[in-house]
């Protein structure tokens, strides 16, 4: 029996950028049996353009602006419950996968055999395609774990997070663990559907040579004293997601004294990188700060969006 397989694509003012997409997804050497655009309260024709070029794309407009969270949401709910398909494949607007990226990931699942117990998700390795640095799935223990260089040589492991960006999920996950949290607007919404997943006993499988093209917040090389790596230079409003989501997990959903000790830190490390690197110093360590004890205080819902 053929498996049915839809993408689902969260797309917010992405006219310039879903066109590759789109044709990266029709060449496709495994084929999708419908391709989703969740379109998040575009402003710039990005429906239209889908509906003139793209006949054959089914397109979901938002009544309103839900994030990145609410559009995945969206987009689970109708192609996992409403259409039945067996796996949904999600992107961002802006990710673009190698003509045989599904084909590898279907594959690296299937060829786990007895090994892959309850695979839940597949996941690909995305990639910042200028500089060819890798976002690798991460490991949980109390905070985020990065894989060992060992694991990341392996075709094929098992992780504890991964970034929606490039994920495809069973139809019975969703329909057991339910809907992605629409409340987090933006940000550590997937790594919290993972570690749901992972809760309810569910693999995630990781098929290291399935890249995807993907961009973090606009990232750029940066350079220190035995450092150098990408910073994500996101805007004020993001980095209130960021941490506010991270906190409330700390807090509320994986309560013990190292995650909370953990959160800490990395809240610090990363204002600091803000003060470094980023464009709206003040501005961000603000909403940082906000969104840490919003969290901590389980104040959820869509507090800010764009400008």
């Amino acid at each position: 029996m053929t498996l049915s397989i839809a993408s689902v694509t969260t797309a917010h003012n992405a006219v310039l950028l879903l066109p590759r997409q789109m044709e990266a997804l029709q060449r496709q050497t495994r084929p999708l049996q419908e391709i989703i655009v969740v379109d998040d309260q575009s402003a710039d024709g990005t429906s239209a353009m889908l509906a003139e070029r793209y006949p054959q794309v089914t397109v979901i407009r938002t009544t309103e602006n839900l994030g990145a969270a609410g559009g995945w949401a969206a987009g689970l709910a109708y192609a996992a419950l409403e259409r039945r398909h067996d796996w949904v494949w999600t992107l961002d607007g802006d990710s673009i996968p190698a003509d045989d990226a599904l084909e590898g990931l279907l594959d690296g699942g299937a060829g786990l055999g007895a090994r892959g117990g309850e695979v839940g998700m597949i996941a690909a390795l995305p990639v910042h395609w200028e500089t060819q640095i890798s976002y690798p799935p991460l490991l949980w223990c109390h905070g985020f774990v990065k894989p060992s260089a060992e694991e990341l040589q392996q075709p094929i492991w098992f992780a504890d997070l991964a970034f929606a960006a490039g994920l495809m999920a069973r139809r019975e996950l969703v329909e057991k663990i339910g809907l992605p949290r629409a409340d987090f607007f933006m940000d550590f919404a997937d790594f919290e559907y993972c570690l749901r997943a992972r809760s309810q006993g569910y693999r995630i499988v990781v098929v290291t040579g399935v890249r995807l093209a993907h961009e973090v917040g606009h990232a750029r090389r940066v350079r220190l004293p035995g450092f150098s790596g990408l910073w994500p230079n996101h805007a004020p409003w993001r980095e209130y997601y960021i941490i506010r989501n991270l906190a409330y997990a700390a807090w509320w959903l994986y309560p013990s004294h190292r995650t909370k000790w953990f959160v800490i830190g990395h809240m610090a490390r990363h204002a600091g990188g803000a003060l470094l690197f980023g464009s709206n110093k003040l501005a961000c360590l603000k909403k940082m700060a906000q969104g840490f004890l919003d969290g901590r205080r389980a104040s959820l819902g869509i507090r800010f969006r764009p400008q």
